[in-house]
């Protein structure tokens, strides 16, 4: 059955993102972040729109590559191995540090092992970066303002312009060259740096402005009369809401420190940060027109994300060191077949959301010797 093109609701995307973040979040395995890496390309090249924010994926993945680099570096500058077992690759001099700065090195040996271990953390983050690289590529976020709390429209604003800020460079900068290109050539080194960074920024000013220009006239912010006590209510259970996340979450990650806070922390908190949402949102006045539809695409793709986060999560308790495979002695990792079943389930997305809808072909001059119709020859004319 054919299906027609329309968009997808920006929440699944984001959604769908989030369950690959939590399955990257779980692992350094790196043939299982290589995988989730794939999965996530895939599923950007085949339904990604025209866009200029569906464009930004591949400078997603040059950042990755750039934080492992990073990563890489301050493990052999701050990071030295003492192990005597270890492989040494190099010795670097090491600077004597006083007494109170205890713990910390800088210089020493650089082993293979450390080198791989902090290969194995830089491609997490890189992967983690790229999971919200392709929920900003597929999702659209203007449209994905609407979806957000009254509550948060003013910060639901400020990330909006912040998520659409680098794609919409990236647009102007490949705009600005193929101008200056066919011009002939923006030539070489600082003159081509000053021929495209002040029509860039001038254009992202002018994009600014007309963005916020056009949500202050479309009412956003509107608030009604609010009593003191409820503004102060919703702060309260809002930071409190945060705190108990907080909480939550440092029980997640570790929980042999504290094994009792992670199911209250983060209960506690989503239930404290749901009610002063509700409580917020009466502040902001806003109709809604032709709202995104949430139809079984939606519910796949979102369920493939949840099955994906889920999948590793289980696999991480079953095969740990499958999961989270240690570095010395160093050996080949293993591909534990739950956590590449729940990564691979994360690719239905390419299948089950309907097909982006193209930017409509321009109508070209008819062909010499063409007929046209008299409506045409009078436009013509």
């Amino acid at each position: 059955m054919h299906r027609l093109p329309r968009p997808l609701h920006p929440g699944a995307w984001w959604l769908w993102a989030a369950g690959l973040a939590v399955a990257a979040s779980r692992t350094t395995n790196p043939l299982l972040l290589l995988l989730i890496l794939a999965v996530a390309a895939y599923v950007v090249t085949a339904r990604r729109t025209d866009a200029p924010w569906a464009r930004a994926f591949r400078f997603y993945l040059t950042f990755g590559l750039v934080v492992i680099a990073i990563r890489v570096i301050l493990r052999c500058i701050f990071g030295g191995d003492e192990s005597p077992t270890s492989h040494v690759l190099a010795r670097l001099p090491e600077v004597p540090l006083p007494a109170w700065a205890a713990g910390v090195r800088i210089g020493g040996r650089i082993s293979v092992e450390g080198v791989l271990a902090a290969t194995y953390d830089g491609l997490r983050l890189a992967t983690l970066l790229c999971c919200v690289g392709a929920a900003n590529t597929l999702a659209n976020p203007k449209r994905a303002l609407r979806m957000l709390p009254g509550a948060l429209y003013e910060l639901g604003m400020a990330v909006v312009v912040a998520v659409s800020a680098a794609p919409q460079l990236v647009e102007s900068t490949q705009r600005v060259a193929r101008a200056g290109r066919l011009r002939g050539g923006l030539g070489r080194g600082r003159r081509a740096i000053r021929t495209i960074v002040a029509p860039v920024v001038h254009d992202a000013l002018d994009r600014s402005l007309a963005l916020a220009a056009a949500m202050d006239s479309r009412g956003y912010g509107r608030r009604t009369a609010v009593s003191p006590t409820a503004r102060r209510t919703t702060g309260a259970l809002l930071v409190a809401g945060l705190i108990g996340l907080c909480l939550g979450s440092y029980g997640l990650l570790s929980a042999s420190d504290a094994p009792g806070l992670a199911l209250p922390g983060t209960a506690g908190g989503v239930a404290l940060c749901v009610l002063g949402l509700a409580l917020g949102s009466r502040r902001v006045a806003h109709s809604e027109y032709r709202p995104d539809p949430w139809l079984w695409p939606e519910w796949a793709v979102v369920g493939s994300g949840v099955a994906a986060g889920a999948l590793l999560v289980v696999a991480s308790h079953l095969d740990p060191a499958g999961v989270v495979p240690p570095v010395s002695p160093l050996h080949w990792p293993s591909l534990p077949l739950l956590a590449v079943v729940g990564v691979l389930i994360a690719a239905a997305p390419a299948v089950a959301a309907p097909p982006p809808s193209s930017t409509p072909a321009r109508r070209t001059k008819p062909e010499a010797g063409a007929s046209r119709s008299p409506r045409e020859t009078e436009l013509a004319a």
